[in-house]
């Protein structure tokens, strides 16, 4: 039996669990499971499960992209550059490499939408809405497609800019990316602190928000005529990737 896993803290519900076993299934790829392997700390867990006979690969979630760093024999160039890992893959020698495809899925998503748009990348400037976890493959993937960008956080830094700040910079940046999870089930009602009313038919609004399809934020730039994507397609191409990397 061949098995892959997602390890994280907490594991309450698994978007990868359900793409990888429906995979499995609709390819007709045999003897094969995907796992979920909550755990609270890595170094109480993870040692014994790199050592589980069959295991290929795993896939990691908050709060363990930096943690399991350690535990890694290389790391590829992708997580070089963001600092993080969300893909392990368990080499044919015994050695343990770590990647990103969270970038490659974010770089690849976005690449494909500005291109139905018609849209280039060319002057485009964006915010990037949090600093946590998440933004960290974001704001890799921007600077490599040649995107300027501006961080956003609750408290103003030398390198963010606050939400107080945003009614007088969100008529210079026309793509706005929510890397926080305000807007996430259960908490449909709500969205990030923006001047909504601020935006036009310019704007254009990604939301690594996924569940619900349409969240609040996504619904207020409609309202104002912007073009709006989640971020199904960022994890399904993350999800591909990671599937292509633990094969190759």
């Amino acid at each position: 039996m061949t098995r892959y896993g997602l390890i994280g803290f907490p594991l309450t519900h698994s978007f990868s669990q359900r793409y990888f076993t429906e995979k499995f299934l609709r390819e007709g790829i045999e003897n094969s499971r995907y796992d979920l392997f909550e755990m609270a700390d890595v170094g109480d867990s993870l040692p014994d499960l790199l050592t589980m006979p069959g295991l290929r690969g795993l896939n990691v979630t908050i709060p363990h992209k930096q943690a399991v760093l350690p535990y890694l024999d290389r790391l590829d160039s992708s997580a070089q550059k963001v600092g993080a890992v969300n893909v392990i893959k368990l080499e044919s020698d015994g050695t343990k490499t770590g990647y990103n495809s969270d970038y490659y899925g974010f770089r690849q998503s976005i690449t494909d939408w500005l291109a139905s748009l018609g849209r280039s990348t060319n002057g485009l400037q964006a915010l990037v809405l949090g600093t946590g976890g998440a933004s960290k493959a974001v704001l890799v993937a921007l600077s490599d497609l040649g995107i300027s960008y501006r961080s956003v956080s609750r408290t103003k830094t030398a390198d963010n800019a606050s939400y107080d700040e945003l009614p007088e910079l969100i008529g210079d940046y026309a793509l706005i990316i929510n890397c926080s999870p305000v807007g996430t089930y259960p908490h449909t009602n709500e969205a990030p602190a923006l001047p909504y009313d601020k935006l036009t038919d310019r704007h254009l609004l990604y939301d690594l928000v996924y569940n619900p399809a349409e969240t609040q934020f996504m619904k207020h730039g409609l309202e104002r005529g912007a073009a709006v994507m989640n971020g199904y397609q960022m994890l399904v191409l993350q999800a591909e990737k990671a599937w292509a990397i633990w094969q190759q």
